[in-house]
């Protein structure tokens, strides 16, 4: 290489749009996307002077500069993507500026302050629900169906649908969450089987335990300082920052057969390990393996796994029933 020449990096010349870019999972693949030198428009309601309703200091136009900061260019567009005219401009915006759209990382409400967390479905507040899904949910699909647009008519393209679960295990947190992240991990399965013969991944990510902006407040730490919370919380001690799946999903946009893994549900221990990426520590979390390890068992019970574990094997026997070869096995 010649002195002074820039090393290429693998998302060079690429277009990403992160929806939901203003903190947690959103900001921290925006950062992972910038990192690998990808141009990112980063998106949200929340601007300087202009909070969202959720109230919370962060800003878009942070997010495009950290995006700045890690070697990518960072653009900050506030949209409301539960307006999908505004959604609709968006794109038409990417289009003209840059003529291609190569990554849609799809991340909003992720943390939703408005979730009721533990309510168990006969105690659902259904104003709150229906308030929920149309922020958690259809503002995912509008954004989605508008980035489809646009990829299928080149031929490539990545959607990946941030959730928070790799599995349709029984989670506890109640039952508003359970259909929100369900849903998020089913639309990453349906869309890639739509979008197959177009040529565009789509798959469905979701963090271990977060460190975001909202988790670190919550402990009342700061990312410095953030093992002290191990005392309040010993499982803090596993957590990883938003970074981590960022890294992951950087190196997903840039693998030449990301088609082989669309319809996946990843997480972001399996996108490090696939991928060879650490968190900004050199730690490759793995909260999934640690929860099996020590948490599950106890906090649920053995037998609630077991059930689960059964639901599982039952409906993956159905669905082989729909392959000619056991259809004849079993005539």
């Amino acid at each position: 290489m010649a002195k002074g020449a820039r090393q290429r990096k693998p998302l060079s010349g690429r277009v990403a749009v992160v929806a939901g870019a203003t903190r947690g999972c959103g900001r921290g693949i925006a950062r992972g996307l910038g990192e690998s030198g990808a141009v990112v428009y980063c998106t949200g309601r929340s601007t300087a002077g202009q909070p969202s309703p959720y109230g919370r200091p962060e800003t878009i136009e942070e997010t495009a500069s950290l995006v700045e900061a890690a070697g990518g260019t960072g653009v900050a567009v506030r949209v409301d993507h539960g307006d999908e005219a505004q959604v609709e401009a968006l794109f038409a915006r990417v289009a003209e500026e840059q003529g291609r759209l190569d990554v849609l990382v799809n991340s909003v409400a992720g943390e939703d302050p408005t979730f009721r967390w533990n309510d168990p479905f006969w105690e659902t507040d259904l104003e709150n629900v229906t308030s929920l899904l149309r922020q958690t949910v259809l503002t995912h699909l509008v954004t989605a169906k508008h980035a489809a647009r646009h990829m299928r008519t080149k031929r490539r393209g990545l959607i990946v649908e941030v959730t928070d679960r790799d599995s349709f295990g029984f989670q506890g947190f109640g039952f508003a969450h359970d259909w929100v992240k369900a849903t998020l991990m089913r639309f990453g399965y349906v869309m890639a089987e739509e979008l197959r013969k177009h040529r565009v991944a789509a798959v469905s990510v979701t963090p271990g335990y977060l460190r975001s902006e909202a988790m670190l407040q919550h402990w009342g730490v700061t990312e410095e300082n953030w093992r002290d919370a191990g005392a309040q919380d010993v499982h803090f001690l596993q957590s990883e920052t938003p970074l981590y799946l960022g890294r992951g999903v950087a190196a997903l946009a840039a693998d030449r057969s990301v088609l082989r893994w669309s319809g996946e549900a990843m997480s972001s221990s399996e996108l490090g390990k696939r991928y060879g990426v650490t968190d900004h520590d050199g730690r490759q979390p793995d909260i999934q393996s640690y929860f099996a390890e020590h948490v599950m068992a106890q906090m649920f019970g053995l037998e609630t796994l077991r059930r689960g574990w059964a639901w599982h094997q039952r409906v993956l026997e159905r669905a082989g029933r729909w392959l000619p070869e056991a259809a004849k096995a079993g005539s």
